[in-house]
């Protein structure tokens, strides 16, 4: 339904489900070359056993009994189409079986066709597509008019739209308008949003989620190796020696790669975890967890940093040949000694040794980071920092070696930083300053482009908040929720003269525009996304769109010609044809030969050239050739706790839930699990507070309060709590983060460390039978990473809760 042209090799065998999986695996591809199976049998084949195997093993089993109603219908009475996963960036690919507008389930379809999951989907990519129709699915444009919503026709609030956006840029400038684009959208949506923008309007006003998630990733290993991504392979995540997982809570965030992870370790590789909280793939660690204080995460890498040139541990020749600035790095590290990183990150100089010893003597290493790395004043510098210890040791540009940041949303690889809807990028990290690369834009698009730098997201609402910006275009993004001091947010969203927002539901920063905008999710559009580890996938639609929906390029492009620009795109195929045109890294990427080869890493440069799997083999992406060891330090958390606000809030997912919410929080069976915010709370600071596990709390920053459930458990230390950022109403956290603590460098905000204190709340107190509510995050009181055994323990290497087969 699509509108464009469109063994695992290991000689050790797992336990448990691990184990499942990999013979599953086997046998699959098996019967596939040996039998020729069709693909609905061997699917049915693979489910049956899955589901039979997850529900008499754990209680979580219950809801692999949902894809029974696959077999209310014969399998020749079903369509399928084979596409990629609209949740997390780990970019798993399964077919989605479908019949009157309704997905009736999903299955990951013959492992040679998924290279990153293989057989493997986690709960959300296989249950979650409830949300497809909803009753409160938008299906017709709205417009409001005397303060309440009224369908009305594409024409009339396209001309709408385009009528105030251009009043606004005729009386006030064009930089009085910004844009947001969405990492949820196909690459080629977050082209086009980026195309109009600058072509149509005349600024560089666009940015998008990454701006609040991994900028300060793409802005320090741009500076250091060269690409503002990832250098790994998903072969080089099962087959390196070792890895050191930092502000990741990988088993609830990206479930197909903490399987690959545990894989991994179950057959020798070592594991270090650095964490504030004990994340569960801290439980399963064969060689240390080690608590770190929120903030201070560039002191411990520094510190380990010393250790390994005080030991002449790091890789000399590999540091003579391929970087630059050895000496200033080792004359930086030198503050960091074991008993500074113990004061000022709480990691015990013993800890610090055992971990920097190991992975400087591993034949090969991984460093994987996720938000609690990047969501801080200093997020720049702590991956930076990161980048330092991988080229000390040799690292990265070498085999199954690397930087692997795991990213959030589905796109925001492709869509959040690849196409270019940021302020100082053109698509492929082509910088708006470099005046032959603006030349080649603005001859491809005839128009004059402008040169100076936009304004990120977060900048977007503080220039509003001055009366610099005027009006706001939001496609696909939530800020009424995901912004830091969200009351302020919103406050400045309905001040604004002009709002408009696309997106599939009324969320709750639609209900501050004046226009709404009904698009498609990524089960009814099509296009490309590009996963964490730089492969471009086909997306493909599964169902029609609902109601009067548009694909996001489809309403760009419909705009775009209201302001005198004709594309002509008749596919998202002939819009990946210009991205190639445009983009080196992208240049031999189209839908074709996706369709043909499968999915494809950048740098592809030519329709020859096969894809980059690895990076910085040979080379690093800098001017010749060799990487930058950049020294850095860092002040700590911008706001530190104080006698008011003696505790440290920080933030992150769970697994049952999906950012802002606004397609999981209509799936009835994930909300049984996990619908309700909680916060987690050392049995210590319970105890000093007069706080009772279940009961309602009271969390208050400087910026606002926000009412959970408290979670007493020794996962967080006494100094901090942890309250997952997916909630609404009065437990949204983003209550009580801070809009103007920014990375200097990045302007990320600062979501990880923010100083609150907490109060009893005995009127909403709950029983302990009802904390199942809270899903996986609930852990008994006397939980210590002590108790963790320091190998697996049988059954244990796959949790269903995180993948299934």
């Amino acid at each position: 339904m699509s509108d464009d042209t469109t063994n695992d090799g290991s000689d050790t065998e797992l336990d448990g489900v691990a184990g499942f999986m990999q013979r599953a695996k086997g046998r699959a591809g098996s019967r596939l070359k040996q039998q020729r199976l069709s693909r609905s049998k061997l699917a049915q084949f693979l489910e049956q056993n899955a589901a039979s195997l997850a529900a008499d093993t754990i209680s979580e089993g219950k809801l692999f009994q949902l894809s029974k109603v696959l077999y209310d219908y014969r399998l020749e009475e079903v369509d399928v189409t084979d596409t990629t996963c609209g949740y997390c960036a780990v970019g798993c690919r399964f077919d989605l079986y479908t019949k009157n507008g309704e997905v009736l389930a999903s299955r990951p379809t013959d492992p040679e066709n998924a290279p990153i999951n293989g057989i493997s989907t986690c709960v959300k990519g296989k249950f979650s597509y409830g949300f497809q129709n909803s009753d409160d699915r938008l299906t017709q444009p709205l417009i409001r008019k005397d303060g309440e919503f009224h369908e009305t026709s594409w024409a009339e609030a396209l001309d709408f739209v385009a009528n105030r956006l251009g009043g606004i840029k005729e009386q006030h400038g064009a930089n009085a308008l910004g844009f947001v684009s969405s990492s949820r959208a196909t690459n080629e949506a977050n082209y086009v949003m980026q195309k109009f923008v600058r072509q149509s309007i005349g600024t560089n006003n666009v940015d998008n989620c990454n701006r609040l998630c991994h900028s300060p990733t793409v802005e320090a290993l741009s500076q250091t190796l060269g690409y503002g991504a990832s250098s790994v392979s998903r072969d080089d995540l099962k087959n390196t020696d070792c890895f050191l997982i930092t502000g990741s809570n990988t088993t609830e965030q990206h479930p197909v790669l903490a399987t690959l992870i545990k894989q991994n370790v179950i057959r020798g590789a070592d594991i270090y975890v650095f964490d504030p909280r004990v994340v569960k793939i801290a439980e399963f660690t064969r060689s240390q967890y080690t608590r770190v204080r929120p903030g201070y995460d560039a002191v411990w890498i520094n510190g380990m940093i010393r250790h390994i040139l005080e030991n002449d541990l790091h890789e000399t020749e590999f540091i003579d040949e391929r970087t630059v600035g050895f000496e200033e790095l080792a004359d930086s590290v030198q503050k960091f000694t074991p008993e500074y990183v113990e004061e000022k990150a709480g990691v015990p100089p013993d800890e610090l040794k055992q971990a920097a010893e190991g992975i400087a003597t591993a034949d090969s290493c991984v460093f994987c980071w996720a938000l609690g790395l990047t969501e801080q004043v200093n997020g720049t510098k702590n991956v930076i920092s990161m980048a330092n210890l991988a080229l000390v040791t040799g690292h990265v540009g070498t085999p199954n070696s690397g930087v692997s940041p795991f990213r959030g949303q589905n796109n925001v690889q492709g869509g959040g930083g690849d196409m270019g809807p940021v302020p100082g990028n053109f698509p492929g990290y082509q910088k708006v300053t470099d005046d032959d690369i603006r030349q080649k834009f603005a001859d491809a698009y005839d128009v004059e482009l402008t040169d100076e730098d936009g304004l990120t997201i977060t900048e977007q609402f503080l220039a509003a908040d001055d009366g610099d910006i005027k009006g706001m275009f939001i496609m696909g993004e939530n800020p009424a929720v995901s912004e830091p001091n969200v009351a302020h947010a919103r406050e400045i969203l309905e001040d604004l003269d002009f709002l408009c927002v696309q997106d599939i539901f009324l969320t709750d920063t639609a209900q501050y525009a004046d226009v709404v905008l009904p698009a498609t999710s990524f089960v009814e559009s099509n296009g490309t996304f590009t996963s964490s580890t730089r492969r471009v996938q086909l997306v493909k639609q599964a169902i029609e769109p609902k109601g009067n929906a548009k694909q996001d390029w489809k309403i760009v492009q419909a705009l775009s010609e209201r302001f005198g620009h004709e594309w002509g795109y008749e596919s998202s195929a002939e819009i990946m044809d210009e991205i190639a045109s445009l983009t080196p890294i992208y240049g031999g990427i189209s839908h074709q030969r996706l369709e043909n080869e499968g999915g494809i890493c950048w740098p592809c440069w030519d329709e020859d050239h096969p894809g980059t799997e690895t990076v910085y083999l040979e080379e690093f992406n800098q001017p010749d050739g060799r990487a930058f060891l950049i020294p850095t330090d860092t002040e700590g958390p911008a706001e530190k706790p104080s006698d008011q606000y003696p505790l440290t809030l920080t933030t992150g997912r769970v697994l049952y839930q999906y950012h802002t919410g606004t397609m999981t929080h209509r799936e009835e069976g994930l909300m049984s699990i996990a619908g309700e915010a909680f916060a987690e709370i050392h049995p210590e600071t319970a105890a000093d507070h007069g706080i009772q596990d279940s009961e309602y709390v009271r969390v208050t920053s400087p910026n606002g309060s926000a009412r959970v459930l408290a979670q007493v458990t020794k996962r967080v230390n006494p100094e901090s709590i942890f309250v997952p950022m997916h909630y609404l109403e009065d437990a949204q956290v983003n209550l009580l983060t801070n809009e103007e603590a920014l990375d200097p460098s990045a302007h990320c905000p600062e979501y990880k460390a923010t100083p609150v204190r907490i109060e009893s709340e005995t009127d909403g107190k709950r029983t302990p039978a009802s904390t199942s509510s809270v899903g996986q995050a609930a852990t008994p009181a006397d939980f210590d990473i002590s108790d963790v055994e320091s190998s697996p323990r049988p059954g244990t290497e796959t949790h269903p809760t995180e993948t299934d087969s």
